[in-house]
Parts: structure tokens; C-alpha cells; sequence
């Protein structure tokens, strides 16, 4: 292995919203904390179980609600664009043939 170019590996304290507190070795940093761990997830422990994934439902409510706003900005840019091109060939046409020379 190449000295120098890998990530500190050190101890490392996860912490589920359950309680359950799990010591390991980790790149990620001293401590951190999940929403689900082994001692709660339904897969584990085989009884069902609501989990609250704190937030995702709003999170996508307001992901597409941004989404909307983007494409009902994009419409009126896209009907002032061709407001803007009606008028500028509605004035073209309406401009006075140039005047021929006579030589």
C-alpha cells in the first residue's frame, strides 16, 4: 500500500435513535448516530414496526413542490420569448417597404 494516501481508520462510537450504542472501527469520524440499527430494524427482529424517517414525506412534498415553481417559471419564459418574437415580426411587417434608388 502507498503511504500517505488512505483515510485515518480509528474507533468509532454509532449511536441508534433506539439507545443502542455500537463501538466499531470507522473512516467516517469519532461518533455518529443512525435511525435504524440491527437491535431495532423489523428485518432484524422480526416484529413490525412504523418507522419515522424523520421527515422524508416532507422532504418530497417540498422537492416537488420546487419542481413545479421550476417548470411553471420555465412556461412564462418560454410564452414571454414567444410574446417578444410575435412582436418583433409584427413589427418587421408592419415597417415600411426601403425605399428603392433611382439612379
Amino acid at each position: 500500500m502507498k503511504p500517505a494516501i488512505h483515510p485515518k481508520y480509528g474507533k468509532t462510537k454509532i449511536t441508534c435513535i433506539c439507545g443502542n450504542v455500537i463501538e466499531t472501527s470507522s473512516t467516517k469520524g469519532e461518533a455518529f448516530s443512525v435511525e435504524v440499527c440491527s437491535a431495532c430494524h423489523p428485518f432484524f427482529t422480526g416484529k413490525i414496526k412504523l418507522l419515522d424517517m424523520a421527515g422524508r414525506v416532507e422532504k418530497f412534498q417540498k422537492k416537488t413542490a420546487v419542481a413545479v415553481t421550476a417548470q411553471a417559471e420555465e412556461k412564462a419564459r418560454e410564452e414571454a420569448r414567444a410574446v417578444a418574437a410575435a412582436a418583433k415580426k409584427a413589427k418587421r411587417q408592419a415597417a415600411p417597404p426601403p425605399a428603392e434608388k433611382n439612379a
